[in-house]
């Protein structure tokens, strides 16, 4: 509560720049440590610290450009990347980058894919190659991003939800998840399906179609989709995605997806 009051009134300007630049440096390594984060599920519900996001914005207020090099690479930014990954115990292949501010868990895997600060990825989970986790995302344990899946991130307006994938989620290939949807718990979506805030998400597995938006139930398989709209100009397809099963239960997991993948023919 005390560094929370600091970051408010670094927000507002009641705090000196020297103690600002403190309280700032502080909120975002403990973000870096896991001991915060931006988003997390309290008594079922994901509640947002929007004062962690504040932390986040004002980061790139005092923090100064600089130069460093890997190897033949030079970079010229405001973040510095992660350190301490073996101790850690998590694996960054190169060019992965994951940076300053984000939180991986133990018996992660990052690919050459890329985590921005404010970000949290649970233990068991593979960032995989060209897959990328936006700024104060949350992805859960045991879950895959596949390649080039691309995870938005949001830092305003600061009472914005995060992208939120629940443990045990399958996000196929080319998949794009943004504004903030939240894919729950051992949710499957196929190759390349599209979510944003006002993305159709329609069950057609029951008599009559079911239709949600911004949220993915849990253990729903998802595939891409089109509905019929009427413009001016004729009628025209628009993107949606529909959730056609569920994944049945089962004590092994990855026995569980393969098989769901195979039933529902789910391009990856």
């Amino acid at each position: 509560m005390e560094l929370r009051a600091r970051i408010e009134a670094a927000w507002t300007g009641n705090l000196a720049d020297d103690p600002a630049r403190a309280a700032v440096q502080e909120a975002v390594g403990e973000l870096d440590a896991g001991r915060l984060r931006v988003a997390e599920k309290i008594d079922g519900t994901w509640v947002v610290h929007e004062w962690l996001k504040q932390a986040v914005v004002l980061f790139f207020r005092y923090a100064q450009m600089e130069t460093w090099t890997a190897g033949p690479f030079e970079f010229y930014d405001k973040v510095p990347l992660k350190h301490g990954l073996a101790d850690q115990g998590v694996r960054v292949v190169p060019p992965g980058t994951v940076r300053h501010g984000a939180h991986i868990e133990p018996g992660t895997v990052v690919m050459p894919g890329y985590v921005n600060i404010g970000a949290w990825v649970g233990s068991g989970s593979m960032v995989d190659t060209w897959a990328t986790v936006g700024s104060c995302a949350q992805i859960g344990r045991g879950v895959h991003l596949s390649g080039g899946v691309g995870i938005g991130g949001v830092l305003e307006p600061l009472s914005a939800r995060p992208v939120i994938i629940e443990d045990g989620c399958f996000i196929g290939s080319r998949a794009i998840v943004v504004e903030g949807v939240l894919v729950e718990q051992e949710a499957v979506l196929g190759a390349n399906v599209v979510l944003t805030s006002s993305t159709q998400i329609i069950d057609v597995t029951g008599p009559e179609e079911l239709v949600y938006k911004g949220r993915v139930p849990a253990r729903s398989v998802v595939v891409p989709g089109t509905r019929t709209k009427s413009f001016p100009a004729g009628d025209y397809g628009v993107a949606c995605a529909l959730i056609i099963g569920r994944r049945k239960a089962s004590t092994d997991k990855k026995t569980s997806l393969n098989d769901v993948l195979r039933e529902f023919a789910v391009s990856v």
